[in-house]
């Protein structure tokens, strides 16, 4: 596992344990312990809570109920970044926890007040759109985040119902999201926050044009956040695009 940061922010966090009390844990139901041997892609962590993260208590309810009990290396290393609303290029195995280093961060900044997308989240494919989606409404359940996931293979006429009222999150992939926002169906002008999930994939000659017409929805100050199991040249050469990455 590696990871880099862009240092198109200078905000910084100072971690140190959530001011929460003792017994808030007490009404919640997590699922029995996952007692499985474990490899040291997941073993190998530094000894850091999400209480430690500053991380909304309804976010950690979330978090625990989905049988989460400490941050995996992934975890340890990306949610705190991303938390400062930094740039992230991540490497990181499948399995290791990924999914939640990047919906964690993502679903704290969510205003639910505010009735617009704010996290635009690309997957490659169906399925794993469907299961992002699913971690997103899990690890947000008692925040009341609106998740909308949005793939190919299906009418438009659905996805225009749906974004007629609120949605927080919006997981997809970049054909059906680009032809939401072509037609103006879908708001991306003040979503701050843009990830890819296997980026390696979705930088293919087949997506990567879909992509940088994609950013051009969101506004000029956005965090990226690239996440993949491998880092072909074609990732690292989009996150230093100048044109793509974020403005300082």
């Amino acid at each position: 596992m590696s990871i880099s940061q862009s240092s198109s922010s200078h905000i910084f966090l100072t971690l140190s344990r959530n001011s929460l009390s003792d017994n808030w844990r007490s009404g919640l139901r997590a699922p029995p312990r996952d007692d499985r041997p474990q490899t040291e892609d997941v073993k190998a962590i530094k000894g850091l809570d999400f209480e430690d993260m500053f991380l909304r208590r309804e976010l950690l309810m979330g978090i625990f109920e989905a049988g989460f009990e400490k941050p995996s290396p992934i975890q340890e290393e990306a949610i705190p970044v991303a938390l400062t609303r930094r740039d992230i290029l991540a490497r990181a195995k499948n399995g290791t926890g990924k999914t939640a280093a990047f919906v964690i961060p993502a679903l704290q900044h969510i205003d639910v007040s505010k009735s617009k997308i704010q996290a635009l989240l690309l997957v490659p494919t169906r399925e794993l759109a469907l299961q992002t989606s699913q971690v997103c409404k899990t690890l947000g359940k008692h925040m009341n985040t609106q998740v909308m996931v949005t793939t190919g293979g299906t009418t438009l006429k659905d996805d225009i119902l749906r974004l007629s009222e609120p949605v927080h999150v919006l997981v997809g992939t970049p054909g059906r999201i680009l032809d939401l926002a072509g037609k103006n169906i879908a708001d991306l002008s003040e979503c701050p926050v843009f990830v890819m999930d296997e980026a390696d994939k979705l930088l293919s000659p087949e997506f990567s044009p879909v992509m940088e017409q994609l950013l051009s929805y969101l506004p000029k100050t956005r965090q990226v956040m690239l996440f993949s199991a491998t880092f072909p040249l074609i990732v690292k050469d989009f996150k230093v695009r100048p044109r793509l990455a974020s403005p300082p």
